[in-house]
């Protein structure tokens, strides 16, 4: 499982705006439905629901909000860099600029953990983490996103 089999260059959102942890999700789920087809509200829902469950908001400004669908036919990402921290109640308190948003079919089971791992792996890179942020070209950060994968290799 690598990166680029979750996102596309159009899958990047290089300056999302947003003020509140729930305009983020209202946000990611709208570009979503754009690039699925699939309900908005469905995906904010799902979204919505996970977050109840416990934070995505995994530390070091980042979260991976996460969710499975009926409804999608494959694993799909969307990376969005904000263009100013939230409060995402992250589990070490600290506001969010990085999200990776992973939707899976029902079914996925194994390929949606698989794929959790992957993105976790990518995102715990520091130094992958800092050029993310230091560049707003959608093209740039799709760049930065796959291009890793060969040195996280599984």
């Amino acid at each position: 499982m690598e990166i680029d089999d979750l996102i596309t260059p159009a899958h990047v959102v290089a300056r999302l705006k947003a003020t509140s942890k729930k305009q983020v999700l209202q946000e990611l789920a709208k570009r979503a439905a754009e690039l699925t087809g699939l309900h908005e509200r469905s995906i904010f829902d799902v979204l919505l629901e996970r977050e109840r469950l416990g934070t995505t908001g995994v530390g070091n400004g980042i979260a991976i909000p996460h969710g499975k669908l009926a409804e999608m036919k494959s694993l799909f990402g969307l990376f969005a860099r904000l263009e100013e921290s939230v409060d995402f109640d992250s589990i070490d308190e600290q506001p969010v600029d990085l999200i990776f948003l992973l939707l899976a079919p029902e079914g996925a089971g194994a390929d949606h953990l698989k794929a959790l791992a992957r993105v976790s792996r990518l995102l715990r890179d520091r130094g992958i983490c800092e050029k993310l942020r230091g560049t707003d070209q959608p093209e740039a950060l799709y760049a930065l996103l796959t291009d890793s994968t060969a040195s996280n290799a599984a």
